[in-house]
């Protein structure tokens, strides 16, 4: 069980594996009022950046799971590097359909709204996780501004643009499932940046150290095509933000 290689090569060296950069996860983290003791699950929980900084300087504790093998693995050296391997599990599996033997406070999903279908299936399955009053969080794309054709909509990741929604829509599409949103933080521009653009400098070292591995030719396209490709499309068209919910 593992992502698609294209993803550990090019965010190999990534913490965080979405547009939102440590400050951001910072202010988000002080923004939910964590207090010690809090326990988290976090469903695609990739490098373990949010999980093991929250128990270092909130005192949670939690788990997170993750299908990629070496993100699963950084993860646990990150624990071990902030000294909070003690707090927090970091298990190599299928998020889709995890449930936690033990209610929690804050039950996550931050960029991987697949594992159910969409922003209404994770919401589900995360609310079988959650103690009465607890809190959800949910990463999620939405259009900055819509595209102007789905050649555009493409472009920037997504098979169509009814993928997503605007930002207006997708807050409303949260009371219509029954959750108050009470906070969020929007990755902006240098979010996109810091995320993207990291990438290309990480495939070409790869590349650089790689030069015969049978995945070269794929790793090359995408370093050739992506830095314009992310230029023209997703930079402009595409936001992203962490939303917290709790039900009605």
């Amino acid at each position: 069980m593992d992502i698609p290689r294209i993803f550990t090569i090019s965010e190999s060296a990534h913490r965080i594996h979405d547009p939102i950069t440590a400050e951001k996860l910072a202010t988000l983290g002080a923004a939910l009022r964590l207090e010690p003791g809090m326990r988290m699950l976090d469903l695609g929980s990739g490098s373990g950046e949010m999980l093991c900084t929250w128990a270092r300087d909130y005192g949670v504790t939690g788990t997170g799971v993750d299908m990629s093998q070496l993100f699963t693995q950084q993860a646990r050296l990150r624990a071990e590097e902030l000294g909070v391997a003690d707090r927090v599990e970091f298990i190599h599996g299928d998020a889709a359909g995890y449930v936690s033997d033990e209610k929690v406070d804050v039950a996550a999903c931050v960029g991987a709204t697949w594992i159910a279908g969409g922003v209404a299936g994770t919401i589900e399955l995360l609310c079988r996780s959650l103690r009465d009053g607890g809190l959800i969080l949910i990463g999620e794309p939405y259009w900055r501004q819509l595209p102007p054709s789905e050649d555009v909509a493409r472009g920037c990741g997504a098979e169509s643009i009814a993928d997503f929604l605007t930002l207006l829509e997708l807050i409303a599409s949260f009371g219509r499932l029954g959750h108050d949103v009470v906070e969020m933080v929007l990755a902006d521009q240098d979010s996109w940046d810091r995320y993207e653009a990291a990438k290309w400098l990480t495939m070409r070292r790869w590349l650089e150290a790689n030069p015969d591995d049978e995945f070269a030719e794929e790793v090359r396209a995408h370093l050739t095509s992506e830095p314009e490709r992310y230029t023209a499309y997703t930079r402009d068209y595409l936001g992203w933000g962490v939303f917290a919910l709790m039900p009605r």
